[in-house]
This record gives structure tokens, sequence and C-alpha cells, in this order.
């Protein structure tokens, strides 16, 4: 089968006519130029070594070049080949805590940003997996698929914000059970989550969401985002103040629940990581992720042969021989020469 990897390349053909014009244009002007110099038939007789012929065909063998180059920039391609193409990695989940208690700013520049950041870094150092958003705070659904686009996937985390929540609260149930689902197609030796959150669940039912991850042999990894100590919650576009406050009149404290994150880890067998102040990032969980690991896909492709190699050395071997080939005839002893 042929075909060319690169067809718009083709459209440098459009050139040879060019060129062809400006070799006919030259011949014509030094024709004319010579009819002025004198009567045609003696100017002929007077410059016998010019070969008119071979200056033809030097101009054919370079516009024969030129095409073989635009040829050989489309990359024509014909014989194939069956490669089996492998990827290695796992498929992880990240599932992000949106809630209004992320806006804490205990860590700067808030929980959410920070957590945002640390997200980011991760899947730049992906190399092979896939990963996949989900966003949660009352509520949980899938921001992106799994995906090996991690472009897109840096699109998908930006955009999540408290705002796209229409239940607002934190339900790590409902985060890792969301997260499970979008796992299903992925072999279970492969399936990681990872839960991004300060910890503070008010909707309960953990016990059971941490029971289908086992049956579904997922690892969940936990990340706590904060401090813990309490600290004001900004009360962000309620225009009621810098802080919450309760019905009371308190100003609403949250802080990193740490003892349940480490909770889910060890039962799921994964690990407790943590943002905040005065520790780290995440790249000890980043190594966790790429250490293991199993082929998750495998498909075979046909390669097409790259032959672009044969049009460039014609085009080459017609250059040599235009340099080659004279323009001129042997002179014969004792004729002048007009030379031109």
């Amino acid at each position: 089968m042929f075909r060319f990897g690169d067809g718009l390349a083709l459209w440098s053909l459009v050139l040879l006519p060019l060129l062809a014009a400006l070799y006919w244009y030259a011949s014509r002007r030094r024709q004319v130029l010579l009819d002025r110099f004198g009567e045609h038939a003696l100017v002929r007789k007077l410059r016998p070594a010019v070969s008119v012929t071979a200056r033809r065909w030097k101009a054919s063998l370079v516009v024969a070049a030129v095409a073989l180059l635009a040829f050989a920039l489309a990359r024509p391609q014909f014989g194939t080949r069956v490669e089996t193409l492998r990827r290695q990695g796992q498929d992880v989940i990240v599932a992000l805590d949106v809630s209004r208690s992320m806006y804490a700013e205990d860590i700067a520049p808030n929980r959410l940003e920070r957590a945002k950041i640390e997200v980011g870094r991760i899947i730049q150092r992906l190399d092979g997996d896939r990963i996949g958003l989900v966003a949660f705070a009352g509520d949980a659904f899938v921001q992106s698929p799994l995906t090996a686009d991690y472009g897109a996937a840096m699109m998908f985390l930006n955009a999540m914000d408290p705002e796209s929540m229409s239940t607002q609260g934190t339900d790590l149930a409902r985060a890792i059970e969301v997260s499970i689902e979008a796992l299903e197609e992925t072999p279970p030796e492969n399936r990681i989550v990872v839960v991004v959150t300060d910890g503070e669940d008010h909707e309960g039912g953990l016990a059971e969401a941490l029971v289908a991850a086992g049956a579904a042999e997922v690892t969940i990894h936990t990340v706590g985002v904060g401090s813990l100590e309490g600290v004001p919650l900004p009360d962000v576009g309620g225009g009621g103040g810098r802080f919450r406050r309760d019905d009371a009149g308190n100003v609403i404290t949250t802080r990193l629940n740490e003892g349940a994150l480490q909770d889910v880890a060890l039962q799921t067998g994964g690990e407790y990581h943590r943002i905040g102040r005065g520790v780290g990032g995440l790249g000890r969980l980043v190594e966790r992720i790429e250490g293991g690991g199993r082929e998750v896909e495998s498909r075979e492709v046909t390669q097409y042969e790259e032959q672009y190699q044969i049009f460039l050395g014609a085009a080459l071997l017609l250059l040599a021989l235009e340099f080659i080939v004279p323009g001129r005839r042997r002179r014969t002893a004792g004729r002048p020469e007009i030379v031109s």
C-alpha cells in the first residue's frame, strides 16, 4: 500500500511551472540580447561552443530534482509492518474536595488552590498512566474521565470550583463510590484513587464505601489539606462579613480531620499524605504511583515504512548530474568564441 505521510507538502509542486517559466524567460532574454548584438546566423557561427541542447537538459535536470524533493517532503510511504504497542501504568482517579471549607486560608493562598497546585504536579509527572478527576462536596461527579491527555486533565482541574456544586457539605463516601465507578473498566491491580480533602465528613456512610472499595480492589491514598488547628471559614460571596457565622452569630471554624483520612488509607492499602504549612509536597505519593502498575493496554498497529530517502537520493543525483553536464561543446582551436 502506498500513501504520503504529509500530503500537504505536495502543494510545493506548484513551483515547478514557475521554475520552468523562469528558465524559459532567461533563455528568451538571452536570445533577445544576442539579436541586438548582431545578425542571428552570424552570432551562432561566432559562438559554436555554446550548446543550447545541453542548457535545456541542465534546466530539465533541475526541474526534475525539485519535483523529487517535493515528493520527498511529502514523505512517501510504502511497505508495512505490524507492531504491538503496550502501555504500562495505572489508572488514577483524583477526587478533589471542592466544598466551601476548602476556601480556608490556613495554607496559602487557600486550601483549594494549594490542592490544585499539588494535583497539577502529580499530573505533570505521570508517564503512561491515565488520570481522571472527580469533584465532590455534598455530592460527587466525574469532572474528567480517565485520559492520557494530561493537558486536558489540567484544563479540567483548573475549572474545579465550589460554585460548580449544587449541594454543599463534604461526602467522602459518595466521592469514593463515584471514583470506584469511574474505574469499573480498569483491571483490579491498576485501580488507584487519591482523595484530596480537609477530611470534614458531614454525611456518613464511609464504612460502607470502604467495604465497596475493598471488594473492587481499589487502593485509596488520602491527602489531607490544611492545619490541625481550627481556623475561621471565609464567607466567600456570602455578603455577611469576612467569616461565616452560625445561627448564634459565632464564627464557624474548620480543621483538618487527619484521623479519618489516615484510617481510610490504612483500610485500603494506601498511604496518607498531608499538604500544609511546613509540610512538603506529594513527591512520595507520585513515586508510589510510578512504582506500580502492569500492562493496561495492548494493541496492534500497522506502521508504514518511510521511503522519502529514495526520492531525496534521486534528487541529489540529478543535481550532481546537472553540475557535471557541460553547457558548452568542446572548443575548436583557432575559432573565436562569444561568451554569454
